[in-house]
């Protein structure tokens, strides 16, 4: 089980390319109906140099950083009794299709509710990008059932 020992700790780092093409398909897969995130004319007509990354895909970016298993692992938590508790994003400038993210994870939190029937530890992702200009903060919390 992870512990506070591990707050600060860096867990992945990496970068991903964006591209137009999986930026289209996620859009698809959500059900966005806003041209701007699939059409690159409707995109200039809305002030965008080309397609922006929908506020979300960081998240699925960020996932091809880290090794899941490994993270597990440094973790200590069972995959069979944990569950993905909550997501947040804050953004402080928009990313781009043609874009190179860096993503750096570090564990943020270990704390316990319940008497300790449910552990949680989150984590925050750092996103910037080619430039070294800070586009977004990712936090994530994990949740172990007990007992």
């Amino acid at each position: 089980m992870a512990d506070k020992s591990l707050i600060g700790r860096q867990m992945s780092q990496g970068s991903v390319d964006v591209e137009k093409g999986r930026l289209r398909f996620f859009a698809k897969a959500i059900g966005e109906t806003d041209a701007v995130y699939t059409d690159e004319s409707a995109a200039r007509d809305a002030g965008h140099p080309t397609l922006p990354v929908p506020p979300t895909f960081f998240m699925c970016l960020s996932s091809e950083v880290g090794d899941l298993n490994e993270t597990l692992s440094v973790l200590q938590l069972d995959l069979g009794r944990i569950l993905h508790a909550e997501q947040a994003f804050d953004y402080h400038r928009i990313a781009y299709a043609g874009d190179t993210l860096h993503f750096e994870t570090r564990v943020a939190d270990v704390y316990d509710k319940k008497g300790g029937a449910l552990h949680f530890v989150v984590q925050e992702t750092k996103v910037t990008n080619q430039k070294g200009e800070h586009v977004a903060d990712l936090r994530s919390t994990l949740v172990e059932r007990r007992g």
